[in-house]
């Protein structure tokens, strides 16, 4: 966790506090003195001190109009979403109610209160000012952020939309992601499972996308601000395995190609530029060093010898 100064005294609801970045986000808040609620569509975990924790659907806007006139929050920052990047027929319609309606609900909701501030998290996959998007996740993202310019220029809602790089570090629930995986694999003594390896990845560490949301959550005015936050830089998978390798001091070679590559996968690099002008953000972790820190807080790490 990183030091910093005290926040104003401001309440926050962070929507999808459960997830990966959610819960780094909580622990942040809570330790520098605000006031926080959060959400979550199942049950709540159990007591977590400094946090309130409310259960409900964001897609329903009624739902969350009710939620948002119970905690009049000065600050939301939008989490909640399904982060899936696959391809599948099936998979459209659900990501785009837990994606793309649950933004506009938050947004609306929002817009009814005076003086809520509220910041988004985007994609780089959403493809910019001139979108290309090559799966549902990147379509509903894309349209989200179309909605925020929406209701800025159209209600004056002070919203943020901050289009995030590939996040990892530690604490991430999702077992399936590249880097927990790969983690998983080396201490289990296993080949990790991986693609071609060729696909190029801007990496961000998880301190300093929390960095990034309180940063935005601190500028006044700020509304229709849209900000890349990522290194700037592109690793490929092949590259970033064999860093998590060499923090975990393995041999174990890794199966490239076991896994099919996505379709119509593309290079995405942030522009970190924007964030430092507007926010006055940069990443200050390094791929090895987070990855270091990744693993070093990572379950007791079981190494084997090369098979």
């Amino acid at each position: 966790m990183r030091p910093s100064q005290p926040l104003h005294p401001r309440r926050y609801l962070v929507t999808g506090g459960r997830g990966f970045i959610g819960r780094h986000l909580l622990a942040r808040l809570v330790a520098q003195g605000a006031e926080v609620h959060a959400t979550t569509r199942s049950d709540p975990p159990p007591a977590e001190p400094g946090v309130r924790w409310w259960r409900v659907d964001l897609a329903d806007p009624a739902a969350t109009e009710e939620l948002f006139t119970r905690v009049r929050p000065d600050v939301v920052i939008h989490l909640a979403a399904r982060a899936d990047g696959t391809r599948r027929l099936d998979a459209v319609v659900p990501i785009l109610t837990d994606t793309l309606l649950t933004t506009v609900s938050v947004l609306a909701a929002a817009a009814r209160l005076p003086r809520c501030k509220v910041v988004v998290a985007g994609s780089i996959e959403d493809g910019g000012h001139q979108p290309d998007v090559h799966s549902p996740y990147a379509a509903s993202k894309a349209a989200a952020a179309t909605y925020t310019t929406l209701f800025h220029g159209l209600w004056q809602l002070d919203v943020t939309v901050l289009r995030l790089a590939m996040v990892y570090g530690p604490d991430d629930p999702n077992g399936h992601r590249l880097i927990p995986s790969v983690v998983a694999a080396f201490r289990e003594g296993r080949r990790p499972a991986v693609s071609s390896g060729t696909r190029r990845i801007d990496w961000v560490y998880i301190d300093d996308v929390v960095d990034a949301f309180l940063a935005a959550a601190a500028v006044p005015d700020g509304g229709g601000g849209v900000f890349d936050i990522g290194s700037g830089t592109l690793v490929s998978i092949r590259d970033t395995v064999g860093l998590v390798g060499a923090a975990m001091s393995t041999r174990i070679a890794p199966a490239f190609g076991a896994v099919v590559d996505r379709p119509q996968e593309r290079d995405l690099c942030a522009d970190p530029k924007t964030a430092l002008e507007g926010l006055g953000w940069r990443p200050r972790a390094g791929l090895a060093q987070g990855l270091a820190r990744t693993v070093a807080a990572s379950p007791a790490v079981v190494l084997a010898a090369a098979g």
